[in-house]
């Protein structure tokens, strides 16, 4: 059966972000022309991925506005004569069904993902964190591992990324089965936040997973961390031991994660896809090069 669901958790509180967060969610936050969320939902809507559930949390309300049909918005740009913008309105039209279930309390991404039971059934789904970018050109990560769930029969496929040896503490990081290599291995382990010294590999989780059914089973049995919540990592080691097969996809060439998580990875991402822009791009290099040299 080909894999219809994505569940995009978005009920983060978004603390490193304040005060911008205080009442906009980070997911809404505009990185070029776009809130974060949208580039998320166009890559899981050009994947096939056409059932989409948001987990959602207090004042995430916007989100749900934003990918409703604005009559209002669309009579008042053609009266008056604005059709040209409508365009920057298409996704309005995409072929995707929206659904959303709220986590009233945060209580970690394993948690969030456990919202999604019924919704998800006895289906493999896709998760995608609703506060991350995944950046390509040409083939997508997203396709490279619907392609690997599917020849592997794996339980669950992970993204991961190569990342600073300082910053492993900052992620989840795996460890590949022994004498495997190449863009899509096997998984001997994965731990959540190790110290540099207790990290097996730098790769690290890149904010998108494929997962089976199995996997709620897991989360059930999984307990709090010493913060009370529950971490999906704890339940992927659970999957692992019990001799199921995990396999990860490593992002490859231009293939890049933005992960909208603090200011100055908002900033980078901002500029990225600002100076990329197509009309206003090559304006905002050079508005930027004479900044830099002080005139």
């Amino acid at each position: 059966m080909e894999i219809r669901k994505a569940v995009i958790p978005v009920a983060g509180l978004g603390t490193r972000l304040l005060p911008a967060t205080k009442s906009m969610p980070k997911e809404m936050l505009a990185v070029g022309r776009k809130p974060v969320v949208q580039y998320v939902v166009e890559e899981m809507e050009a994947c096939g991925l056409k059932d989409i559930l948001f987990v959602t949390g207090r004042s995430k309300r916007t989100i749900e506005d934003h990918f409703d049909f604005n009559s209002e918005l669309y009579s008042n740009l053609v009266g008056t004569g604005k059709r040209d913008l409508l365009e920057s309105l298409s996704f309005e039209n995409m072929e995707a069904t929206f659904f959303y279930v709220r986590q009233a309390q945060p209580k970690g991404l394993g948690h969030a993902i456990m919202q999604a039971r019924d919704f998800v059934g006895n289906e493999d789904f896709v998760v995608a964190l609703g506060d991350s970018i995944i950046c390509e050109d040409g083939k997508r990560l997203l396709e490279t591992m619907l392609e690997a769930k599917k020849e592997r029969n794996a339980e669950a496929v992970i993204a991961v990324q190569a990342v600073p040896w300082e910053e492993v503490h900052h992620y989840g990081i795996v460890k590949p089965l022994s004498g495997q290599s190449g863009a899509v291995v096997d998984l001997a382990s994965i731990i959540e936040k190790p110290s540099k010294n207790e990290a097996p590999s730098n790769l690290a989780v890149a904010a998108r997973y494929i997962f089976s059914p199995l996997i709620f089973d897991m989360l059930e049995r999984t307990l709090t961390d010493k913060r009370g919540e529950l971490q999906v990592t704890d339940a992927i080691e659970s999957l692992i031991r019990q001799g199921k097969r995990v396999c990860v996809v490593v992002m490859q060439g231009k293939q890049k994660r933005y992960d909208i998580g603090n200011y100055l990875s908002y900033y980078k991402a901002f500029i990225d896809f600002a100076m990329s822009d197509p009309d206003y791009g090559q304006d905002l290099r050079h508005y930027v090069e004479k900044a830099l040299q002080g005139e």
